[in-house]
């Protein structure tokens, strides 16, 4: 059974050498610093490229792939969410977004 968390964090746009306005700009959620302990704690295999880790997401309903990003300011892991996601559930940069996140072991 994969490991599992469910967590509430602010949506922030990533921001280039110049300010971005493009709605389908980088948007991200950073996991609580915990998650990410416990993801690091739980990686059997060695990290993937960049040292991400391969994740199922859920956000309202919302479910999609994709591997989360090591952040070393935040000395956690970053979550993309694409701006399908973002205008599905209605979610815009500074919105608290819950997220139910799935760590895929061994794929």
């Amino acid at each position: 059974m994969p490991e599992t968390w469910t967590f509430t964090a602010p949506l922030w746009r990533w921001n280039a050498k110049q300010e971005s306005t493009d709605p389908g700009a980088w948007s991200f959620v950073t996991l609580p610093t915990d998650v990410a302990e416990d993801i690091r704690d739980v990686m059997v295999e060695p990290p993937r490229g960049f040292g991400s880790a391969r994740v199922q997401v859920v956000v309202g309903e919302e479910r999609w792939s994709t591997s989360v990003f090591p952040d070393k300011e935040s000395g956690s892991y970053v979550l993309p969410v694409k701006q399908a996601v973002r205008r599905a559930v209605g979610i815009e940069e500074g919105d608290p977004v819950t997220v139910t996140l799935s760590l895929e072991l061994g794929g």
